[in-house]
Order: C-alpha cells, then structure tokens, then sequence
C-alpha cells in the first residue's frame, strides 16, 4: 500500500550552466520534475526531512562542492538518496561516498539513459522509505493501519500478530489493493527484527534484464567503464526483512536464483566468484493462487514449496463490507487534512455507492473513492462507477480506470500535472493508461 503524494522530485546541482541545462532536460523529457541549481548551497535550502525526491549532484564545484554537499545532506536526512556525476580522476572519491551511504555515481560522459534508471530506482526506494515512515509512525502511536472489527479483519490481526514473533519465512496472498505491502512491514515490525531494514521490491516493476542486477547486485569490476560494486536489494535486506511483492510475476531465470537464496540464505552476485552469507526474513506477496500457478507450470513448485512455510491470505473488501463505513471514515479523514478542505457531505448517491458497490479494486479503491468524493467530482460520478452487469473482475477493473481518468481529466480541463496529482500516479503512468484507453486530454481542455 502507498500513500497520496504530489510527483516526486529530482533536484540537480551542478555548476556548469550547459550540463546543467541539457541534463534538465533530458530528464524532464523522460517525465520527471525536475529543480535545478548552479550552487549546492542554493540546492541544500530546499532539502528537509520530508524531501520526497533524489539528489543528483556534480562533485567538483566551487565554494561547497558535492562531497561537502553529501554531508550536509546526511545531516539532514541519511536516506534521501544521493546520486554522484564526476569525472574519471574523482571515481575513488565516489566509491568512497558509496560505502558512506550515496546511492549511486556516475563518471562522465555518462549515457541520459543510464541516469534515468537510476534516479528511478532512487526515486522508488525514497518513496518506500517515507511510506514505511508514515506506517511507523502510526504503529508507534498504538494503532494497527488494518481498520475494521469484522470477524474477518479481527482474526487477520490476531495471526498477524503470532506470525511476527516467529521468524519464519510468510507467504501473503490476496486480490490487489488489500494491503499485502502493509501486513508485510507489520509483519517486520512486531518481530524481532523490528529496527532492521525492511526492503520492498515490486517484482513486477523490474524489468527482465534488470531484475538480476537490482536483487543480486555485481561484483567489483565486472563492468570496464563501470567498475563499482552494485549492492543487489537482497543484501541491503542482511539482517532485517526483504518483501518481495507480486513475485508470481518474475521470470523462471530470477526465479531460480531466489531458490537458491532461500534454501541456502545465500547471494551470488553478478560476475562473483564466492557466495554471500545473508542473515534475513523472506515475505512474498502474490495476486494470484501461487498453489495453482505451480500446477500449471506458471510457478516453480520448489520455489513455492520453500515460501509456503506460513500462508497469510488477505480478505477482499466483499467479504467484510460491514467494515466499508469504518475504513471510508478513516479515508475521508486523511483526504481532508492532506488537501485542507474542512468540510465534507455525504449525499444519497454515494451512500448508495458504498453499499451497492463490489470493490474490485478492494480498499485501495475505496480510498481512492473517498478522495473523490473530498475534492467534489461531478455529481453522478458514484452512479457511473457503479457496475451494473455482472462482468469478469478485470473488464470491471478497467472500466473503473478508465472512469476515474475521464472523471480526472473533466475536473481538471485536461490539465496533465494536476490530474497527475489527482489520481497520485507518475507522467508516464498516466500516458499509458491514456494510450491503453484511447483517451485524449486535449478534448477535454476545448470544452
């Protein structure tokens, strides 16, 4: 589960004005909100704790260079990811920084392409960290984010609870939108690995040629023009909790090094000689019934034999709807404080909604409703959601995105930026679910 967030930003130092302004560029040409500065001391101003984004930043400058920069940044928040630009002399200088906590570096002349991968990953891994700080802080104050008394939901948190002490490897399945990355991380929390790294990877996110590079890692040297060792996700996780999300999704090739991880709670990295000891929890999450996956030969059984050692199956909203008002309170609540609008109404037409509705998309779905119904979409929009014809689960699914983007683009004239942040999804999401829908913005912006 992810939280509501404006885009994320990429804030870019660098002293020289034509590689700052072609780098700016390229970046936002790539979809990605970009800040850019001529002096780190100018960068660091609109750096804090809350900062969402990535800092990409040229290690040779005047007054504060980038290393100066690093600590500074370090001072304020150890986890914002920062990504290096130096030339070849400066590379020792980098490894150094790697080793102290940068994300990653980059020698000129580097390939745009090569950037924008790993400001991507950045950018993820910064979210997932103030994600899991939001979910911390709730859980601190006492409650559990998993609302409703139903049967269903009050004996989910009772097992969740007796799983955590156990440090045994889980298995989460459930429809998507019910929160498996949040059982996950509450998971982590309450066991005793409470305070270690908790990774995340989506799976299904990764593409297949950077998939063995993002979990494994590389050794050092194995790339001439870019030696550096790459620390692989599985290894950030040694000693705390590594959740692998939608892993019925990965190909047979990572699915068999994962074996290997989880028998044996050791890594090969790529171009490495010598396994790696690794000390972790493995929860694995799947849309889908992995049991029968392997049946039909989607899924290695060896693999799913080995993560079903404890099965956690979360409930769709249809089997709890008494929980519905609850969790739309909750929702509304959040979506009022975060957008400062006071006051909210319910009319007849989304009471309707809320008890007529299936909730294909589960809860994920019902708080995304609820933030509708906050900013004051057109009236009738419930109505429209509603499915009136009993259609397979995902013609109902993409009726609803479909809906919710024409919806978005009506409120907004077709303004792309604001519609982004109304349906909290990145430039290039939102173009492709437009292309998957045929559905053009400027229609909107003529009416």
């Amino acid at each position: 589960m992810t939280f509501p967030r404006s885009e994320q930003t990429v804030l870019l130092v660098d002293d020289d004005p034509q590689l700052r302004q072609a780098t700016e560029q390229s970046l936002e040409l790539a979809g990605m909100r970009v800040s850019a500065f001529a002096s780190a001391h100018a960068a660091l101003a609109a750096l804090d704790r809350d900062f969402d984004g990535v800092l990409v930043t040229d290690i040779r400058m005047a007054r504060m260079d980038g290393l100066q920069l690093f600590e500074e940044v370090q001072q304020i928040d150890p986890e914002i990811p920062v990504i290096f630009i130096t030339g070849h002399a400066d590379v020792s200088i980098a490894v150094r920084a790697l080793r102290d906590g940068a994300f990653d570096f980059l020698t000129k002349p580097f390939a745009v392409e090569e950037l924008i991968a790993s400001i991507r990953n950045a950018l993820e891994k910064r979210q997932l960290v103030l994600d899991n700080r939001y979910l911390r802080e709730t859980l601190d104050g006492g409650d559990s984010p998993l609302i409703g008394d139903s049967a269903p939901m009050v004996k989910l948190r009772e097992t969740i609870a007796q799983i955590a002490r156990a440090d045994i490897d889980v298995l989460i399945e459930g429809e998507t939108g019910t929160g498996k990355e949040l059982v996950a991380l509450l998971l982590h929390r309450k066991s005793p690995r409470r305070g270690r790294p908790f990774v995340a990877v989506n799976c299904s996110a990764l593409p297949d040629d950077l998939a063995e590079l993002d979990l494994f890692g590389r050794a050092y040297g194995v790339v001439q023009n870019d030696p550096k060792e790459r620390i692989g996700r599985i290894v950030a996780s040694n000693s705390g909790t590594l959740f692998l999300d939608e892993i019925d999704s990965t190909s047979p090739a990572v699915q068999a090094k994962l074996l290997r991880v989880i028998e044996e709670r050791e890594v090969v990295p790529i171009g490495a000689h010598e396994p790696r000891a690794v000390d972790l929890r493995v929860i694995a999450a799947s849309k889908s019934d992995l049991a029968q996956a392997s049946d039909a030969g989607a899924f290695r059984k060896d693999l799913y034999y080995r993560l079903n050692v404890v099965r956690l199956r979360l409930p769709p909203l249809r089997e709890h709807r008494a929980d519905i008002p609850q969790l739309f309170s909750y929702f509304i609540d959040i979506a009022k404080e975060q957008m400062g609008i006071e006051d909210f109404a319910m009319d007849d037409e989304i009471r309707r909604h809320l008890l007529e509705h299936d909730w294909p998309g589960n809860v994920r779905e019902l708080r995304n409703f609820a933030f509708s119904a906050v900013i004051g979409l057109p009236d009738g929009m419930a109505a429209r959601l509603r499915t009136e014809e009993r259609k397979p689960l995902p013609k109902r699914m993409e009726e609803f995105e479909a809906s919710a983007i024409r919806d978005a683009l009506e409120l907004t004239n077709g303004d792309i930026a604001k519609t982004m942040a109304l349906l909290v999804v990145p430039r290039k999401t939102l173009y492709d679910k437009l292309t998957k829908h045929c559905i053009d913005p400027k229609a909107y912006r003529m009416r």
